[in-house]
């Protein structure tokens, strides 16, 4: 065998990091060298008290196939086993045979077939431990100097070994940890809802199991609930966990577009389409192309305005204003509003077929007031994040603080909280946080959740017609007594104008009553 490619058998299995790396060089540079016909590695498995073949390279006479497999005859062989290979392994001895045809212990058959004249096998020790046996099958002799060289091999090889499990234990290990960090990370991400809506009470965790749910889709959410529950939170979240993650996400507030300026904002303009389009200007539907359009406050959105956004939900495709081109646009919709829009459908302030086209999956928050375990978080989170903002120490909470807070009613929902936390804070001035019941509440008295029965008022009809009668006389004077038409009073009252008639008829007004 050549010495100097031994060296680099085994420089070659110490470089690797796999202990099947390891093995697989060792036994295939043990085959490349002059006669040898098998080389094989055997490991010791503890538990079972056996030796397993984890290796082999070799070829027969005839050149038809190789020995590759570990499976078969040789696959298992106990400790105690008589044969060569067991007895290298218990007694941490080297053994050579240069006669192998007369040794008991061979397969005449396979040795006279293959013209096998010499077998050696060395233990494979580390630190006084057996880790296995290396042995080859030759067809030459072997030279007692190959088979020092042989030993010197293996010890390499064992290095080779044992630093390659050590490695393997590291990564096992590195992969738990992060297995075990994922699961802290998710641990923290329900306590911090996803990281930004904090708390792990159950009304949030239903939450938080729909946005999870739906996120990987690019499903229309409709999110309701309260003002200041938290509605754009969630729909960011559901655009940070989805396939549109980093992509952009572009916020609308539907109340807050005037209804000449409604186009021109949700779809752009061309220069000249109106006065002050001095340059052509992209809509906000071609800004999230690619991403995420949050609708806010979509209840809000006029009657006569809600076709027009219907169509570009529908089909995708829209019309700049004052331009002729079609453009398409592929964004994901998240909608949220705190009105009843089934109430609203049913009023005929709102779309019936926007309503079902928004409202695929809705995910509905819960008030703060039906998650009072989270006010503690809420509040400890609050606390840090003004104060890091305002730069100075946070402040300590005095626990009837807390409790104070958790039996508010907080109509302002989580909004109110951070604000009132925040005036708070500004207020401690070192000391710890005490909240005067005039700022704390927006001198709002404490008191109990009021039911939904107490809550509700009952109108008396001749007040009812009054606020009806204001109501109407306030869209005539805005429309100077125009009933119908685009800008029309029954266009703002979200009603035919041939209802709107008949109700002033009854209620005795006259259009030109509002001038």
């Amino acid at each position: 065998m050549d010495l100097e490619a031994l060296q680099d058998i085994a420089l070659a299995g110490a470089g690797e990091r796999s202990i099947d790396a390891v093995l697989t060089r060792l036994v295939s540079g043990l085959h490349d060298q002059d006669g040898v016909a098998l080389a094989r590695v055997w490991l010791v498995d503890h538990a079972d008290l056996c030796l397993r073949l984890v290796a082999s390279a070799g070829a027969p006479l005839d050149g038809r196939g190789v020995w590759s497999s570990t499976d078969g005859r040789f696959a298992r062989l106990p400790l105690a086993s008589a044969r060569k290979v067991g007895a290298v392994a218990t007694r941490g001895e080297g053994v050579l045979l240069n006669d192998v045809i007369s040794d008991a212990w061979a397969d005449r058959d396979w040795v006279t077939r293959e013209r096998i004249v010499a077998f050696a096998g060395q233990p494979l020790v580390f630190r006084g431990d057996t880790l296995g046996v290396v042995a080859i099958f030759r067809r030459l002799a072997i030279s007692p100097d190959e088979f020092r060289w042989l030993r010197a091999l293996a010890d390499y090889a064992a290095v080779a070994i044992a630093h390659a499990r050590a490695f393997s234990e590291n990564e096992r290990l590195r992969e738990q940890l992060e297995r075990e960090n994922r699961y802290l990370r998710d641990e923290v991400d329900t306590a911090l809802a996803f990281g930004r809506i904090v708390g792990t009470s159950r009304a949030l965790r239903r939450v938080l199991q729909q946005v999870e749910v739906v996120a990987g889709t690019d499903a229309t959410v409709l999110v309701l609930g309260e003002s200041g529950t938290g509605k754009e939170l969630v729909a960011r979240e559901i655009q940070e966990r989805g396939k549109r993650a980093g992509r952009p996400f572009v916020r609308v507030n539907c109340s807050a577009i005037p209804r000449d300026m409604f186009e021109s904002e949700f779809f752009g303009h061309t220069r000249g389409a109106f006065t002050g389009a001095i340059k052509d200007r992209g809509g906000r539907f071609e800004l999230a192309n690619g991403g995420t359009i949050f609708l806010d406050e979509v209840g809000d959105l006029p009657m006569e305005l809600q076709p027009k956004l219907l169509r570009v939900l529908q089909d995708g495709q829209y019309e700049r204003l004052g331009d002729e081109r079609t453009r398409q646009t592929d964004v994901r919709i998240i909608a949220a509003t705190n009105h009843d829009l089934e109430s609203r459908v049913r009023t005929g302030l709102f779309r019936q077929d926007l309503f079902y086209r928004l409202s695929v999956f809705p995910i509905e928050l819960p008030p703060l007031r039906a998650r009072r375990d989270d006010i503690p978080r809420l509040a400890m989170h609050f606390v840090k994040v003004c104060a890091e903002r305002l730069g100075v120490a946070a402040p300590p909470v005095p626990i009837d603080v807390i409790e104070r807070w958790k039996h508010y009613s907080w109509p302002g929902n989580v909004r109110e909280l951070q604000n009132v936390i925040e005036r708070a804070v500004i207020l401690a001035r070192g000391g710890p946080l005490r909240v005067p019941p005039d700022l704390a509440f927006g001198r709002t008295r404490m008191a109990p959740d009021v039911s939904p029965d107490d809550a509700e008022v009952i109108v008396p009809d001749q007040e009812w017609r009054h606020r009806e009668r204001t109501n109407m006389l306030a869209a005539l004077k805005r429309t100077k007594g125009r009933i119908s038409g685009v800008g029309g009073a029954a266009a703002l009252l979200g009603v035919k104008p041939s209802t709107l008639s008949s109700r002033l008829k009854s209620l005795g007004i006259q259009a030109e009553d509002a001038h």
